[in-house]
């Protein structure tokens, strides 16, 4: 178990905006940051961070938190696992009880194969460096492919030594279950056999974006022809080829920094550019691009810029990852480096300086790059001159935005000199054939038959739920503050006749709260409502202000989620920017008596109108049984008196200024 010093220190440490800013590229908006929701796929920031307040809210899922609720969400960490990674992030000594063998048997499978490639890691690793077959083989390699201790060092490259279960039989002594080894793909288990996948390779450990162990890559250092260059993990509830980037952990703060990321596609590729000078750098793996990895990488930024070697029918293949970025909305440029090269051996050939503004120089956007590739086969055949431009087109047809693709149609046109409105209706045949196709097949209806309407049902608004959060949210944001109240009660003066005296007077609203709650003996109906409320009680009675942040931090999940909810609701407005179209939000200090009192009378109100319909139910059961008319009487004055004083409240509310 982790102290609770520690986690206190971890919490005073942490800022929000720094922990979250790892993973989602943020923008100044006021006192907030806004970014797109890591949670979904969007366009829209709809993902607000704020500093002053150290909690986080996503609208577009309803998400929301402080720094240890984003990892756990993001990250699927338990609560122990992001302590650990913040006291980690922030240098901060973590005091804890020693686990035990048991405790550690009870871990879920998904910690325990994040365990076993953590180790993986690290034994490959120390291989690589303190073994003397390590050194002579796998450091080795490196040191010829140009690698420095500072690179190896960075990306934690290892070796796999080239024994049948020499990984396998150490992990084992370390009481490592061979049930893990095996679900990793670090080990693998034939009948009564066991071997170690990756023998005889140089490692490459995958990283998630937090920087846990997901999988490995392992290149072969044998001259067998039969045995595959590279060698991945197999896929596991940890490791999915198709959802990560080799390179994200590595590059994630240069990729937002520099607003811009480049695509490549191999381990050492990555490695180059990174030690040459270019960090915004990660890898597809070999693999084709996916739409996971492309949003992936629009966490951090809006620009991608694919590095292609100078190998042509490579290039061609590679194609399709271009129309992908297109589609989910991201600028995408082009690099192609000189026949021969690819990025590691372009990189290891030149300065920073100059692999940058070789970069900067040849970037093209997609439609030149498309073009410079493929119009000097086609420029003598008009038929393939038009397949060209067809596939041009459909690719413009992939971007989401209708300005971006107005903008591409001219582009293409000017190019290819061929004239706007032609290219508009093939755009508009492809969009139209791709609407067609992604409808489902309805069935044939016959002449006159009517479609009925399909309502939808109304969900009922709980009232009470929302009366009870207000006062939550009044308490938090305004409890410890000294306010000028205004009552109204009603009098018979001497003539008999009713008037209103109007009383002013002034109170702390959490005060204020209190005694009418207590007066009328009114508690809360939602038990995390009642909890925070408690909390709240308590901390009136010791004589301490109410601070948020005791809640935001808190380490009941429920009350967290939910009190991080009230507060950023504050901030919803900065996302849509009213201020810029003339719509100025009030702000609720100036009517915070008005406010506190209509609340108070509100849920008065809601509680009697439930004890009137209560009193009528039992008053229609009673005349059914034929019950003593007394009793009916009674609770007829009850229903009189109750409504007298519904009618009170609402005269109140008319009132209260």
């Amino acid at each position: 178990m982790i102290s609770r010093d520690t986690i206190d220190k971890v919490f005073e440490t942490a800022r929000v905006e720094e922990v979250i800013g790892d993973f989602v590229n943020l923008k100044k908006a006021g006192a907030n940051f806004k970014g797109l929701s890591p949670f979904t796929d969007e366009k829209t920031p709809s993902f607000m961070v704020s500093p002053v307040k150290q909690i986080w809210k996503d609208f577009s899922t309803g998400k929301g938190g402080n720094s240890i609720t984003f990892l756990m969400e993001h990250e699927h960490y338990s609560y122990p696992e992001a302590i650990r990674y913040l006291a980690k992030k922030y240098q901060i000594e973590i005091e804890e009880t020693v686990q035990n063998d048991e405790e550690k048997k009870r871990a879920d499978e998904r910690e325990s194969l994040f365990l076993v490639s953590e180790y993986a890691k690290n034994y490959f690793a120390d291989i690589l460096l303190n073994s003397e077959k390590g050194k002579a083989i796998g450091l080795s390699y490196f040191k010829e492919r140009g690698f420095t201790d500072e690179t190896i060092k960075k990306f934690e490259l290892g070796y796999s030594l080239d024994e049948w279960s020499a990984f396998t039989d150490t992990a084992e002594s370390k009481k490592y279950e061979l049930e893990f080894l095996e679900k990793t793909g670090l080990t693998i288990v034939k009948d009564s056999r066991k071997f170690d996948r990756f023998k005889g390779r140089v490692m490459f450990p995958i990283h998630s974006m937090s920087g846990r162990i997901l999988g490995f890559g392992g290149r072969t250092l044998s001259s067998d022809k039969r045995a595959a260059k590279y060698l991945n993990s197999p896929e596991s509830i940890i490791y999915h080829k198709s959802k990560i980037l080799y390179g994200i952990y590595q590059a994630k703060q240069s990729i937002a920094k520099e607003d811009n990321c480049f695509l490549v596609e191999g381990y050492t590729d990555v490695i180059s550019m990174w030690q040459s000078g270019v960090e915004n750098v990660v890898a597809s793996s070999g693999t084709a691009l996916t739409s996971d990895q492309i949003r992936l990488i629009n966490r951090l930024t809006n620009n991608i810029t694919v590095l292609f070697d100078g190998d042509a029918a490579g290039i061609r293949a590679s194609l399709r990852g271009i129309d992908l970025i297109l589609e989910q909305g991201l600028n995408v440029k082009v690099v192609a480096f000189p026949e021969g090269d690819d990025p590691d051996s372009f990189a290891k050939a030149r300065t920073t300086e100059e692999i940058t503004e070789y970069l900067n120089t040849h970037s093209q956007d997609f439609i030149q790059f498309k073009t410079s590739l493929l119009l000097e086969e086609t420029k003598n055949d008009p038929i393939k001159r038009a397949e060209l431009i067809r596939d041009i087109v459909a690719s413009i047809s992939k971007i989401p935005n209708n300005i971006q693709k107005e903008i591409y149609v001219q582009e293409c046109a000017r190019i290819m000199n061929i004239s706007e409105s032609v290219l508009f209706n093939e755009l508009s045949q492809i969009l139209k054939r791709e609407s067609r196709e992604s409808k489902p097949l309805s069935r044939a209806k016959t002449p006159f038959t009517g479609v009925k309407k399909e309502t939808k049902k109304i969900e009922k608004i709980d009232q009470l739920f929302q009366m009870e959060k207000k006062i939550i949210e009044i308490l938090l944001l305004y409890g410890n503050e000294q306010v000028d109240f205004v009552d109204f009660t009603s009098e018979i003066d001497e003539d008999g006749k009713k008037r209103i005296v109007k009383t002013n007077y002034s109170n702390e609203v959490c005060k204020e709260i209190y005694m009418h709650l207590q007066e009328d003996e009114i508690e809360f109906t939602d038990p995390v409502f009642l909890k925070i409320y408690y909390e709240i009680i308590h901390l009136l009675n010791q004589d301490q202000g109410i601070s948020p942040e005791l809640f935001t931090n808190h380490e009941d999940q429920d009350i967290s989620a939910i009190v991080t909810d009230i507060l950023m609701d504050e901030e919803r407005y900065i996302l849509s920017q009213w201020e810029r179209h003339d719509i100025y939000v009030k702000n609720k200090q100036s009517y915070l008596p008005k406010l506190v009192m209509d609340v108070l009378y509100n849920l008065r109100r809601l509680l009697i109108a439930e004890k009137i319909h209560a009193l009528k139910s039992e008053l229609q059961a009673a005349q059914e049984i034929q019950e003593e008319i007394q009793d009916n009487r009674d609770a007829l004055e009850s229903i009189r008196d109750y409504t007298a004083l519904k009618q009170l409240l609402f005269e109140k509310l008319n009132r209260v200024i």
